[in-house]
């Protein structure tokens, strides 16, 4: 495919997730109501869909290596859409959770084929600017589906929100079976428990890698995790309309949205480390920010939401690099190397968010976790630079040997 086919068919399947996650949270506070049960469980909602999320990118990955792109690709988006018509009409919050979890599973298959696509056709600089320009057209769909999501919730109720993620997997389904090639050469064995185990072996054992993706879990798990957490701080504590929240997280998206065409535009200059180092310094800002913020200062919509803005241009301005450099070594299982990392993302966001359902008060929780996460993506930096320092060193002791 080419070079802005895969960007677009990339772009559209990584939104799946976040969509999904992003356009119900204006709902969160009056689902409370509507299904007579407490915040917690309304939270849970959206950890029991990182959970999916997260877990199901395991076997989605090593799917699509097992039987092609294509085929897992409208496997696990026909599960997605099972999952909103649960939730679409579920009785209880029981159904809700169910149908939830079941969307999570189902959009796991999202990321993970959209950076084994660009693996499977590009490398180096190239791979790294289809990564931006995905990253890019990722912030859209997340910055829009929280302000739509709150007018639907306005004007039609909270089922309506499901029913826009009807139809937006079936988009989805429609511009695969029109649009997508198949750009890697199945081997069905890869699903069977020994190659799958081995693969993620290889991955585990790899410190550069796993180091990389904690990096990205951090940074990139943080604006997953605060997602449980902000529509009760901003509504609830700040007094904002579900509408008002839904226009007021444009903030969020539209940094993470700038950093990524600021990158663009000034990445040929800076370079892939210097990149990254950029954007962990305003992950590192953004997180004493939070911290202090939260201790010393009246939640506000601008005390809330200015710390967030550093960490979402930050993350926006490391994540290709970082996602290019963990891919790197693995194109014989490129799957299941992009699942590995989404699952350490998604993970990050499912701890955040199921600490801050225990802890219980969303403005303590936000200005506890997140800080922490975004400084151990600052600590993991560290640990990727001395990873591949010891790579280089062994490779060149092996070649003078």
């Amino acid at each position: 495919m080419s070079e802005r086919r895969t960007s677009m068919l990339g772009a559209l399947l990584a939104t799946l997730g976040p969509i999904s996650m992003s356009i119900y949270t204006p709902a969160m506070p009056e689902l409370v109501e509507a299904f007579g049960t407490t915040e917690s469980m309304i939270k849970l909602t959206l950890s029991v869909y990182f959970g999916g999320f997260s877990v199901a990118q395991l076997i989605a990955g090593p799917m699509s290596d097992a039987f092609g792109r294509k085929a897992a690709t409208l496997a696990f988006v026909g599960i997605n859409l099972l999952g909103s018509l649960i939730c679409a009409f579920a009785p209880t919050v029981e159904w809700l959770l169910a149908g939830r979890l079941i969307q999570g599973i189902g959009a796991s298959v999202g990321i993970t084929v959209a950076r084994a696509i660009v693996r499977d056709q590009f490398t180096g600089a190239e791979a790294s600017r289809i990564m931006n320009l995905i990253g890019i057209m990722l912030a859209i769909g997340p910055a829009m589906a929280p302000t739509i999501g709150g007018l639907a919730l306005a004007v039609f109720g909270w089922q309506a929100i499901f029913f826009l993620l009807i139809g937006f997997g079936l988009i989805a389904i429609a511009a695969v079976i029109l649009f997508m090639r198949e750009t890697t050469v199945p081997d069905r064995r890869r699903a069977r428990p020994r190659p799958l185990l081995s693969a993620y072996g290889e991955l585990i054992r790899d410190s550069r890698f796993v180091a990389a993706a904690i990096v990205l879990g951090g940074s990139v798990g943080a604006l997953y995790a605060q997602s449980t957490m902000l529509s009760f701080i901003l509504i609830d504590r700040v007094g904002m309309t579900p509408t008002g929240f839904g226009i007021g997280m444009l903030m969020q998206s539209g940094c993470y949205f700038s950093g990524s065409v600021c990158l663009k535009l000034t990445a040929a200059k800076l370079g892939g480390e210097c990149s990254v180092r950029a954007g962990l310094a305003l992950c590192a800002i953004g997180g004493l920010l939070i911290a202090l913020s939260v201790h010393f200062i009246a939640p506000t919509y601008l005390s809330v939401m200015l710390p967030i803005a550093f960490s979402a241009f930050g993350t926006a301005f490391l994540t290709p690099h970082m996602t290019t450099a963990a891919l790197h070594s693995f194109p014989h299982i490129a799957g299941s190397a992009s699942a590995m990392m989404g699952f350490i993302q998604m993970a990050g966001g499912f701890l955040g968010g199921l600490a801050a359902a225990l802890l219980g008060t969303p403005f303590a929780a936000f200005g506890m976790i997140i800080p922490v996460m975004l400084f151990a993506s600052v600590a993991s930096y560290g640990w990727f630079q001395y990873s591949t320092r010891r790579l280089v060193l062994d490779t060149d002791r092996t070649r003078g040997e």
